[in-house]
């Protein structure tokens, strides 16, 4: 494999992770609080979530790659592209764009998706079983509906639920890091590991980001219009640097393999 096309595969590596670690910042976690309805966001760890929306997104994006390789979608040359490791190529990647931009797309329909259903399914139970209403205790109205929120929150507690502008910004979130997994796996994908291994890889990079991402937040964050949201800068710079290493690695195991 030729050296312009390794650094290109390096490089959706390193930008794939970063997407994926900003992403993180959008999604509303809530933790253990928000498990029992005394905070703000969804009721898991950041890397929980990291996992199940990456999965589905990528789960989506390989079924994609599969039926375009056996042929049920029709894109001729993509096949061929990703069996002589061309795929990554500037040719490659012209003549392939329509078959890149499906995958992408299927990968972040299914990231949002999942997102989506952890906002919304939620959100059923606490107003309907716990008989909590939706409400922010970080702003005082919503940014997108302009609903009042701090006569809502129950004293003692950090809100409930997932409201409209979590829920908002976890879509953002689910976007962003639909389309890192995504480029990330056909990085992979283009520098010759099968279908199975860079999903798996790419899931790999998907909790290292997301970690970091963790460790920045420190603790619960309710989307962009959480004061800890200004922390991004920093998860920035972490996850490109560790992005572009780990692409370093896939490159060299590429290399090494070709």
């Amino acid at each position: 494999m030729d050296p312009l096309t390794l650094v290109i595969i390096v490089a959706c590596i390193g930008l794939g992770g970063l997407l994926v670690g900003l992403g993180v910042h959008f999604v509303p976690v809530g933790g253990a609080p928000a498990a029992m309805a005394q905070a703000t966001g969804i009721g898991t760890g950041t890397t929980m979530l990291a996992a199940s929306s990456g999965f589905l997104g990528l789960i989506s994006a390989g079924l994609v790659t599969e039926e375009i390789i056996i042929g049920k979608i029709s894109y001729p040359g993509f096949a061929e592209a990703v069996a002589n490791g061309t795929l990554f190529t500037i040719a490659g990647i012209t003549a392939n764009i329509g078959a890149i931009g499906i995958i992408m797309v299927a990968g972040i329909i299914g990231a949002m998706l999942m997102i989506a259903i952890l906002c919304v399914v939620p959100n059923v139970l606490y107003i309907f079983g716990l008989g909590v209403p939706l409400a922010s205790a970080k702003v005082k109205f919503d940014p997108i509906t302009g609903d009042r929120q701090d006569v809502y929150v129950t004293k003692g507690t950090e809100g409930h639920g997932t409201p409209t502008v979590a829920v908002v910004s976890s879509l953002i979130g689910g976007f962003l890091a639909g389309t890192g997994g995504a480029l990330t796996y056909l990085a992979l994908l283009a520098g010759g590991f099968s279908i199975a291994a860079a999903a798996f890889v790419a899931i790999g990079i998907f909790f290292v980001n997301s970690v970091l991402a963790s460790y920045n937040i420190a603790g619960t964050i309710e989307g962009f219009h959480d004061p800890k949201f200004k922390r991004w800068p920093r998860a920035f710079i972490a996850c490109l640097l560790a992005s572009v290493v780990l692409g370093i690695w896939a490159a060299a195991i590429i290399y090494m393999g070709a």
